[in-house]
């Protein structure tokens, strides 16, 4: 992948902050193990997390070091701290979180690891795969609702196929996956209030920390929705790494997100997600739409639908996901709500999405546009408190984006498979 910003100013400026967010996480803090405390804001539990501890931060510095921009010895210290304890392999763990979070880390951030840590952490891995497969199945004989945790790419099956697919693309494991997200495609006849109107993933779980809606609902996003499970399949049929229904299963759920496509004055948009009581109406309740963003919004949604069309060959729907994409990023009302710099829902992430989108785009509008949102990323990853860490929610990953960016290394080191952006 060639530098899509042309601007030897701006590349040293992105390259400049990202050495210095480096500089500033070299050394992990000391962690405070106290013997009882084993709960969700514990030093324990955040030094195995990709989003907000350790984990993350080793990416960071594996990157570096693996272009020859950082050192190896916080690569040591980071993950020597996300292994300090006993790591997660049940209920919680996921991509972002436990074993699986900490294998990808080692993955991408050292892949000269010795041979016996990485293969012991791929069978744990794959035994927490098998049995999230077999969860699945007994819910699909039984024609129920999925959670989300059974199939997001934060803690369920799509995000443990993005640790497959950069870790053994070849493996059996990442086609039974596939196989899964075929069937979660499918329409489920359950006996609830949407009846066969609702999509295979239409979930009773509330969405993210709000309150379970009646009905349930239908996630759009990246993180918990279907443009994960829909970025998954196309960057694996990309990669000719396809299954028994593959394609038909990304046309499915491109034309259900073609169905819930909106058009408003400042261009094309998706809600967040769906409640029964909009899916009945046919038309979602928001007036239009929220902050543009990887997790949520419609970078995460327009790359998602990009890499569809690629894997498709689908011109037509490519130049509608890249122009959704450009009008987000040039409406000031959509971008105005953006004010952090992470890679979940701030600069970092739109940033990412539209570099990568741009090397794929058939047009120059999204490389045209990247300077403008590069420069943002800047200011506001400049102005962060130095003691965020974590790579999905922290300053690593503005840091990374912006090393990614101004070296032009992102396909070499495939960090963003992290994200399903590539």
């Amino acid at each position: 992948m060639t530098n899509a910003l042309s601007d030897p100013a701006l590349d040293r400026a992105a390259g400049s902050l990202a050495a210095r967010i480096a500089d500033e996480l070299a050394q992990p803090p000391v962690p405070d193990f106290r013997p009882d405390d084993y709960g969700p804001r514990s030093s324990r539990w955040y030094a195995q997390s990709l989003s907000k501890g350790a984990a993350g931060v080793a990416i960071l510095h594996g990157v570096r070091a693996q272009t020859g921009l950082g050192e190896w010895k916080p690569v040591h210290q980071w993950l020597r701290q996300a292994t300090a304890d006993q790591l997660n392999n049940t209920g919680g763990a996921g991509l972002w979180f436990g074993v699986p979070a900490v294998a990808h880390a080692l993955t991408i951030a050292m892949p000269h690891a010795h041979p016996r840590t990485l293969d012991i952490l791929d069978h744990a891995v794959a035994d927490l795969v098998q049995r999230r497969l077999k969860d699945a199945a007994v819910r699909l004989e039984q024609q129920a609702r999925p959670s989300l945790a059974e199939f997001d790419l934060v803690r369920g099956l799509t995000g443990l196929g993005a640790h497959l697919l950069r870790r053994n693309r070849d493996g059996h494991l990442l086609r039974q996956v596939l196989t899964y997200l075929v069937r979660l495609a499918e329409p489920v006849a359950a006996a609830d209030e949407t009846g066969a109107a609702a999509p295979g993933w239409w979930t009773t779980d509330p969405a993210d920390r709000e309150a379970a809606v009646p009905g349930g609902h239908a996630n759009l996003g990246m993180a918990h929705g279907i443009a994960g499970p829909l970025a998954l399949l196309a960057l694996t049929a990309r990669q000719n790494i396809t299954v028994p229904g593959h394609l038909d299963a990304i046309g499915r759920i491109c034309t259900w997100l073609d169905t819930w496509r909106q058009v408003g004055p400042t261009g094309p948009w998706w809600p967040e997600k769906l409640t029964a009581a909009e899916l009945h109406a046919g038309q979602p309740a928001a007036p239009g739409p929220n902050r543009p963003s990887w997790c949520y919004g419609t970078p995460g949604l327009a790359r998602a639908q990009q890499l569809a069309a690629i894997a498709l060959d689908d011109h037509h729907r490519q130049r509608a996901a890249e122009d959704a994409l450009i009008h987000s990023l040039n409406d000031p009302e959509q971008t105005g709500r953006v004010i952090d710099p992470s890679l979940c829902h701030g600069w970092a992430g739109i940033a990412a999405t539209t570099w990568y989108a741009a090397a794929d785009a058939r047009s120059t509008g999204l490389a045209s546009a990247l300077p403008l949102i590069v420069r943002r990323l800047i200011q506001h990853a400049d102005t962060t408190a130095p003691a965020r860490s974590g790579l999905i929610e922290g300053n690593a990953g503005a840091a990374l984006t912006l090393h990614t960016i101004a070296t032009g290394t992102g396909t070499d080191i495939r960090w963003a498979t992290s994200l399903l952006i590539n």
